[in-house]
C-alpha cells in the first residue's frame, strides 16, 4: 500500500524547483525577489487545479492536475455535477447518467467515468485506493482495453459493414464503463457492509449488559450506538433507493452506455464519409451523361434510396432490440447490488428493532419498579396512619386534667393492647381493601 501511494502521488516538478531557486536568489541590490510569494502556490489556486487520478481501459494509471473547467470540456458535464464530486461539501449518494460520462458519488468514491477512462479524485484514503488497485486488477485480467481496440481497428477497417456493432456475443463481455461503475458499486457496498458489522458488533454486548444492568453509562453507550445507527441507516437507505431509481428508469439506464453511444457517433461518422465518397464518385460518373430537366429519376436512384430506408429501419429495430437486451444486462448488474444493500439495510433494520425491543424492556422494567415503589409507599403511608393513631391516644392522655383512670396501675397496659389492637386491625382493613380493588398483590 506504501509503494501504491509513492506510485500514485504526484512528482515534484521541475518547474517548481526552478521557480522556488529563482524566488530566493539574491538580486544585485541585495535583496531577495518574491521572497515570501509562492508564485506556484499562487498559479494553482487561481487556476483551481486539482489532482486526479486517471486510469485508462487497458488498466494503466496515472496521476494529473486538471482544472475544473478542463474536467467540464473534457467529459461533457455542467457545474453543478462537478459539486458533487467536491470534496469540501457533503452530498448524498448519486449516481448521474450523463451524454459522455457517469457521475458517481458513492461514499469515498468519487470519480468520472467515461467510455475510456476513469478519472478519480486524488486522495490517500484507503478505500480510493483499493477502488483503483482492484479496477486495474479486473481490467487487466479481462482484458477490456484490447477487445475496445480490436473492435475500434475493426470499426475503422470496415467503414460502412455495420453487423458488429451491437454484437458482441460473449456473455461475460461488459463495457469499460459498466467495470468501472461495478467497482465503485462494490466498493460502496462493502463499505457500508463492514460498517454495519461492526456496529452489530459494538452494538448487541452494550444492549444485552443494559438489559442486565441499568446505568447512566451504559444509557450513554446505547444513545450513542443509536445516534450512529441512524447516520449509517439513512446512507445506505439513500445507496439503495439510488440504485432502485436507475432500475426503475430505462431511459437513465440507456445514458449510461457510453460505449455503445460511442460506437454509434463513429459509425454514423464512418458511414457518411463513405456515402459521401458514393455520391461524389456517382456525380463524376455522371457529368457526361445528359441530364433531362423533366425526365424521371433513374431506376438506381429509386432503388437506391428504397435500401437506404430499409437499412435504417433495419438498423433501428436491431438498435432497439439490443438497447433492450443491454439494459436488461445493465439491470441484472444493478440488481446483483441492490440485493447487497438491502441485505446491509436489513441487518441495520433487525439491529435498530433489537435496540427498540431493548427500549421497550427496559421501560417495563423501570415501570415494573415504579409500581412496586407506589405500593411500598401504599404500605407504608397506612402504617404512618396507623402508628398517629398511638400519638392522638397520647395526645388526649396527655392534658393537663384529673382522670380516675390515672389511679389504676394497670391503666397504661390496657391503653396500648387496646390502641394496638384497634392499629392492627385498621391496617388489615386497609390492606383488605387493597386486595379487593387489586391495587397491590398481596
Amino acid at each position: 500500500m506504501a509503494g501504491l501511494k509513492e506510485r500514485l502521488l504526484p512528482p515534484r516538478p521541475a518547474s517548481a524547483a526552478n521557480v522556488r531557486d529563482l524566488s530566493y536568489r539574491p538580486s544585485a541590490s541585495g535583496r531577495q525577489p518574491f521572497q515570501s510569494v509562492d508564485v506556484l502556490g499562487l498559479k494553482k489556486r487561481g487556476q483551481g487545479l486539482r489532482s486526479w487520478i486517471r486510469v485508462d481501459s487497458s488498466g494503466n494509471s496515472q496521476v494529473i492536475e486538471v482544472d475544473k473547467f478542463s474536467i467540464m470540456r473534457r467529459c461533457d458535464l455542467p457545474a453543478r455535477d462537478l459539486r458533487l464530486l467536491d470534496p469540501l461539501f457533503v452530498y448524498p449518494s448519486t449516481i448521474l447518467g450523463r451524454e459522455k460520462a457517469i457521475v458517481v458519488n458513492l461514499e469515498q468514491i468519487r470519480c468520472i467515468i467515461t467510455a475510456d477512462e476513469v478519472l478519480i479524485l486524488n486522495s490517500l484514503d484507503s478505500y480510493v485506493l483499493q477502488y483503483v488497485v482492484e479496477l486495474q486488477r479486473r481490467l487487466q485480467a479481462a482484458g477490456v482495453g484490447e477487445v475496445w481496440q480490436s473492435e475500434s481497428g475493426d470499426l475503422n477497417r470496415r467503414g460502412r459493414n455495420f453487423d458488429h456493432l451491437f454484437g458482441n456475443t460473449s456473455p461475460d463481455y461488459l463495457p469499460f464503463e459498466f467495470w468501472a461503475l461495478e467497482v465503485a458499486l462494490e466498493a460502496a457496498c462493502t463499505f457500508l457492509d463492514s460498517q454495519a458489522a461492526e456496529l452489530e458488533i459494538e452494538a448487541y454486548p452494550v444492549l444485552d449488559e443494559l438489559t442486565s444492568k441499568i446505568s447512566t453509562l451504559n444509557l450513554e453507550r446505547v444513545r450513542r450506538l443509536k445516534s450512529r445507527l441512524v447516520a449509517l441507516t439513512r446512507r445506505v437507505q439513500k445507496v439503495r433507493d439510488e440504485i432502485e431509481q436507475l432500475m426503475d428508469d430505462d431511459g437513465d439506464m440507456a445514458e449510461m452506455y457510453l460505449t455503445e453511444k460511442k460506437r454509434r457517433m463513429e459509425s454514423s461518422f464512418y458511414g457518411d464519409q463513405s456515402l459521401v465518397g458514393y455520391r461524389s464518385t456517382d456525380g463524376a460518373q455522371s457529368i457526361s451523361a445528359p441530364v433531362s430537366p423533366v425526365a424521371s429519376p433513374p431506376d438506381s436512384r429509386k432503388l437506391e434510396k428504397s435500401l437506404s430506408i430499409a437499412r435504417s429501419r433495419h438498423e433501428s429495430v436491431r438498435s432497439s432490440e439490443s438497447a433492450t437486451e443491454r439494459i436488461e444486462e445493465l439491470e441484472m448488474l444493478l440488481e446483483a447490488y441492490f440485493v447487497v444493500i438491502d441485505s446491509t439495510l436489513n441487518k441495520l433494520t433487525s439491529l435498530k428493532e433489537y435496540i427498540d425491543d431493548t427500549e421497550d424492556f427496559i421501560n417495563i422494567q423501570l415501570d415494573n419498579v415504579r409500581n412496586q415503589l407506589i405500593q411500598f409507599e401504599l404500605l407504608l403511608t397506612t402504617a404512618t396512619f396507623v402508628v398517629a393513631i398511638f400519638g392522638v391516644v397520647a395526645g388526649i392522655f396527655g392534658m393537663n386534667f384529673d382522670v380516675p383512670l390515672f389511679d389504676d396501675p394497670n391503666a397504661f397496659t390496657w391503653v396500648l393492647i387496646i390502641t394496638g389492637v384497634c392499629g392492627v386491625i385498621i391496617f388489615c382493613s386497609f390492606c383488605w381493601f387493597f386486595k379487593y380493588k387489586k391495587l397491590m398483590p398481596l
